[in-house]
């Protein structure tokens, strides 16, 4: 996929990255905001950033197994710089999880439903 889509794409959902689904439907990266920066810092402030999702992605990628309890799940975001993770079942890709997601199972946990906001 073309960078400028990948970027228009990210802005239209509201993700701060997106997981890269290689040709036999495996994750082979992870397209993240600051690999767009990076992008825009090789191509000049005022290019356009240009190329693919695979020449910018990030890899390898760290992932959650679908499987992960809240806790490990509290413990994993706060010990990482990172706002999502790609949430595997085996090897196969079944979402995304980000810190908000965790903090709205927490809240579900302790208060028995998220707060209104």
């Amino acid at each position: 996929m073309p960078l400028e889509q990948a970027i228009e794409t990210l802005l239209a959902t509201g993700f701060s990255a997106a997981p890269v689904i290689g040709n036999h439907g495996n994750l082979v990266g992870i397209l993240t905001e600051k690999d767009c920066f990076g992008a825009a810092l090789r191509t000049g402030y005022y290019a356009n950033p240009s190329g693919s999702v695979a020449e910018y992605m990030s890899t390898p990628v760290e992932t959650i197994e679908a499987d992960t309890d809240v806790a490990t799940l509290i413990q994993f975001f706060h010990h990482s710089p990172h706002r999502r993770f790609p949430v595997v079942d085996g090897s196969r890709l079944v979402g995304q999880l980000s810190r908000r997601d965790v903090l709205r199972a927490l809240a579900d946990l302790a208060w028995g439903a998220p707060p209104s906001r």
